[in-house]
């Protein structure tokens, strides 16, 4: 009797012939299930769908007498539905592949719980720490499927999934679909946290020996009797669908290997491990052939999996015979056997299995490897390079330009090898007639390119020219030939390489463009031009890239140079040098400003001040980036170029702004006060406004900290600011005619004279950190004064300036409140540690409504300046005004127990706003868990006294708890006392940063 046959047989003897005590429902399904399907001759199989019903019925949650939601009961009607969907899945064999095809994982995970229960797995077991061969065939069999189905899904997760498109939007649909969603990710959350599990489970079943069975629909109705009656059965060796061991292996075999080839990404061993695993795979599909398996195997994706991993035979040793030329070019290139990669390219013409687009990325590889200083590939370059061109001329392609840069300058060997693919890439006895005539007129076209008689002797007296090209067309290319050869004999004197150029001058000046746009080498960009110019003297080549930007001041002078060549050159050069300034790439930067300065020093003066002048800038911008960085002092020599160029007095010289900001700059970062307030010329001051701010700006700093009386240069720095914010009711129009942002400025001291971008920006070229705290601080004061401000910015030395203006409404303080903003930003780039920083960005964004970010700063800054609040905030970080301000933020976000808690934090605690918060029923915050951080007696007294009178009695133990500690006893000294708040504000602004951070 076959085992379907048994099945029938037994599921017939053991449907009952009356309804159960259940409802008809369960009835008519288990009637359905086992008439239809299993009662015919020829079963079909039973629609997957039924899984589905059976087990959203089994599932469904149950309502009680109190309208409540229970978790679906374990009685008679959803025990027998489970079972039902058991039945189903087991009349398919549990075939994973089916399965996953029409089940969602939500649902198969399900389903194969159930069958880890009624297979007998402990509920809760690491599947990892159980031995398999100690177990019951059929339970070591569940313990499998589930792991082999957990990877799949791994594996099947990790692949891009084509979305479909929505139909008609119905709420209850999306709601279900996103609802399963959900429960999927959480699902695949799971398995990839045991996926190290399941790999050891399956790895450990390769080592078992011997057959297993799984549940069929006999053994599932044995195991759904009374368990007296049938243990010894379903337990014994012979129960269930015999499953082979080597079938057993090959299925965990390729699963392994898939989920060993997602992760092999990144690790070699694990690469290595899935080629193992679908080499053993694919032996024993071999030995016992895909249709004796239980379990089917996707040879089609298994064949893909063993090309990725070069596993391509049954056996190592004829490989590389049957491996395909894919694989085996990716093995030359990665050996470095490119004379192997020649032959495969070689014998490849005369199958034409590659395509064209596969050959010219492989040349493309080799070129760029040959680039970076590999110049043995040269010729190899060339070989693949004549092997794709003879590919091309037989399948009717034009001709690269690769092929006629290579055979520029033919030799000897070029032509050798060349007529040596031709022969081995064509058959004549079986090429049709069109391919000999392609042939022919490629070497015929190939004779008439050259100008060595010799070299076209090679070729026309070769036994394929002689076959391929009949007597009167050989004769006709001779005549052509000796027609030519006196033109040809007469260019005997050798040409520069500047002008050995190809016949195809429009693709050449493409290329020499596209270089001429790469290339920073100086010497290269002028061999380029000196080419270009050589082609065509129409062209500006200066404007080939629209990148390529001068700034005004010099562009006027590079493009008034009268040679062409010339005037390209030094635009070019200039242009590249600064970009690479932009991209901080300072090496190319100075060989091309050097060979620019080289290039204007023989004819302009002027140009040549203007690239000694940007070489200054360079070095400046190199110092910062390098050894400046790590706090060296630049040297004496560029110390002086730097007062140099300040105090140069060469007239019609054009000067760019950035320059001048750098130099004062560098001069207060590196605190050359002294050269700024004693030793710089008064002329100098008098007319070069970045100077007279420098002077200003060193002087205050000097100065700090100092006698009040003596802060006569901070009041006079404070007037040349209020006097650059000073607007009149005329916009400022720019250069392309817009109105500008910032407004024009008037002044009365006779060096301010031009728009606030011309001062302010040079703020932003400072990295001193008391220069900056000291700018900042003067314009964090001017913010605070105007009328309408009502909450004030704090800030370090803030009482040095006046706290007044005459005229208030001269100043633009939208401005000004930008220039706050934007300056702290930019510190906080230099030092993102600096605590009076992070409170000025706190204090901006309190004083804007966001009071989050306020918070996460105000934190921060603490943070900083406590070893993340293990040590004590300085008072004068965590000020009675800072305090408040968090409060204020808790307040306004809802948080009133973090409020009351930060209360206990002034040096006078405000019981008022903390009793007040404490009232608040609707707060966001964790309320009674941050109890354990007050140390105030009085507020945890008022707590409870709170909590008494709303009947909250859990609370109520929660706020009695914290005030039984021994420690707030107010016997205790006043250094207990202590400890003990320090200790509570340690954990609490602890607990505040990594809510808020």
């Amino acid at each position: 009797m076959s085992a379907e046959a048994a099945d029938r047989e037994a599921a017939t003897s053991s449907r009952p012939c009356t309804p159960p005590q259940t409802s008809w429902f369960e009835f008519l399904l288990e009637e359905a299930l086992l008439e239809q399907h299993l009662q015919k001759p020829s079963p079909d199989p039973p629609p997957v769908q039924l899984i589905v019903q059976f087990l959203e019925q089994a599932s469904k949650p149950s309502v009680n007498e109190q309208n409540q939601v229970q978790p679906p009961p374990d009685n008679k009607r959803n025990r027998i539905l489970k079972l039902l969907a058991l039945k189903v899945a087991a009349h398919l064999k549990w075939d994973l592949d089916v399965l996953e095809k029409s089940l969602s994982v939500p649902v198969l995970n399900m389903l194969l719980n159930e069958l880890l229960c009624i297979s007998k797995v402990p509920p809760g077991t690491k599947h990892v720490d159980v031995d398999l061969s100690s177990l019951p065939p059929t339970t070591a069999m569940a313990i499998l499927l589930y792991n082999r189905w957990a990877i799949r899904t791994i594996v099947q997760s990790s692949f891009p999934v084509k979305q479909v498109k929505p139909g008609p939007p119905q709420l209850n649909v999306m709601n279900q679909m996103q609802q399963e969603k959900e429960l999927t990710e959480n699902i695949l959350k799971v398995l990839k946290e045991q996926a190290a599990d399941s790999i050891l489970v399956l790895e450990g079943a390769l080592k078992l020996n011997k057959d297993l069975y799984v549940h069929t629909i006999r053994t599932l109705d044995l195991l759904a009797m009374e368990p007296g009656m049938v243990n010894g059965e379903t337990e014994s060796s012979t129960a269930g669908l015999k499953i082979s061991a080597e079938e057993i292996q090959c299925q965990v075999c390729y699963d392994l290997g898939a989920i060993y080839f997602q992760q092999g990404a990144t690790n070699a061993a694990v690469h290595e491990n899935a080629k193992e695993k679908f080499f053993r795979t694919k032996e024993l599909i071999a030995k016992n052939g895909s249709s004796s398996l239980h379990f089917t195997i996707d040879e089609e994706r298994l064949a893909g999996y063993c090309q990725a991993c070069g596993v391509l035979t049954s056996s190592p040793e004829d490989a590389s015979q049957q491996a395909t030329p894919y694989s085996q070019i990716h093995n030359c290139m990665r050996s470095g056997n490119y004379q192997d990669l020649v032959k495969i390219f070689l014998e490849d013409n005369l199958t034409l299995s590659l395509p064209v687009q596969f050959r010219q990325s492989v040349l493309r590889e080799l070129f760029q490897k040959a680039q970076q200083g590999n110049d043995a590939l040269e010729e190899i370059c060339f070989k693949v390079c004549v092997c794709n061109t003879v590919c091309d001329v037989l399948q009717g392609r034009t001709i690269d330009i690769q092929f006629c840069q290579l055979f520029l300058k033919p030799n000897k060997e070029k032509i050798d090898f060349l007529l040596e693919v031709c022969s081995r890439s064509i058959n004549l006895e079986n090429a049709s007639e069109a391919l000999k005539r392609k042939m022919a007129a490629f070497l015929k076209n190939l004779c008439l390119g050259l100008e060595d008689l010799q070299l076209v002797f090679m070729i026309s007296s070769h036994e394929l020219f002689i076959k391929l090209l009949k007597d009167d067309e050989r004769k006709l290319l001779i005549d052509q030939m000796r027609k030519r050869s006196p033109r040809i004999n007469l260019c005997t004197k050798p040409v520069t390489s500047f002008y050995d150029i190809p016949a195809s001058a429009s693709v050449n000046i493409g290329q020499l463009e596209h270089q001429l746009i790469l290339s920073v080498d100086p010497w290269r960009i002028r061999q380029i031009l000196i080419e270009l110019h050589g082609m065509t003297s129409e062209r500006q080549f200066w404007t080939v890239s629209n990148k390529w930007e001068v700034p005004n001041v010099y562009g006027n002078v590079i493009l008034g140079i009268k040679d062409n060549l010339t005037r390209d050159l030094v635009y070019i050069l200039m242009a590249k040098g600064l970009h690479c300034c932009a991209i901080k790439d300072f090496v190319h930067a100075k060989q091309l400003f050097a060979a620019c300065l080289e290039l204007v020093t023989e004819f302009s003066p002027k140009l040549r001040q203007v690239m000694l002048n940007e070489m200054l800038l360079l070095d400046i911008y190199t110092h910062e980036a390098g050894a400046g960085a790590s706090g060296e002092r630049p040297p004496s020599d560029l110390i002086s170029r730097v007062r140099g160029y300040l105090e140069m007095r060469v007239p019609d010289i054009p000067l760019r702004q950035v320059i001048a900001e750098e130099c004062v700059a560098f001069l207060l970062n590196w605190r050359e006060n002294e050269y700024l307030t004693m030793q710089v010329p008064l002329p100098l001051v008098q007319t070069n406004p970045y100077v007279k701010l420098g002077q200003l700006l060193a002087a205050t700093c000097k100065e700090l900290p100092g006698p009040k009386e003596s802060r006569r240069t901070a009041k006079d720095l404070w007037e040349v600011v209020v006097q650059i914010c000073s607007v009149s009711n005329q916009h400022k129009r720019g250069n392309d005619g817009r109105v500008s942002l910032i407004k024009h400025r008037e002044s009365t001291l006779g060096i301010m004279y031009s728009s606030w971008e011309y001062y302010v920006l040079g703020f932003f070229f400072l990295q001193e950190p008391l220069v900056l705290t000291t700018i900042l601080s003067l314009f964090v004061k001017l913010h605070n004064v105007r009328e309408d401000i009502v909450n004030d910015i704090a800030a370090e030395h803030i009482s040095i300036w006046p706290s007044s203006i005459p005229n208030l409404q001269s100043v633009d303080f939208e401005a000004v409140a930008v220039t706050v903003k934007e300056l702290v930003s930019y510190a906080l780039t230099i030092n993102a540690n600096n605590h009076f920083w992070l409170i000025i960005q706190a204090d901006i964004y309190f004083a804007t409504n966001q009071y989050s970010a306020a918070l996460h700063y105000y934190l921060q800054a603490g943070a900083v300046c406590s070893d993340f609040f293990n040590k004590m905030v300085p008072p004068d970080v965590y000020t009675d005004q800072v305090i408040k301000r968090m409060i204020k933020c808790c307040s306004l976000l809802n948080c009133h127990t973090q409020v009351a808690i930060l209360c206990q934090f002034l040096r006078e605690v405000d019981y008022k706003t903390a009793f007040k918060a404490l009232q608040e029923q609707n707060s966001h915050d964790a309320m009674d868990s941050y109890y354990e951080y007050i140390w105030d007696v009085t507020i945890l007294e008022y707590l409870t006294y709170l909590h008494h009178k709303r009947g909250e009695t859990d609370k109520r133990q929660i706020a009695i708890k914290a005030i039984g500690q021994t420690e707030l006893n107010a016997s205790n000294p006043e250094e207990v006392l202590q400890l003990a708040a320090q200790r509570r504000k340690k954990k609490f602004l602890q607990a505040m940063a990594k809510l808020y951070f």
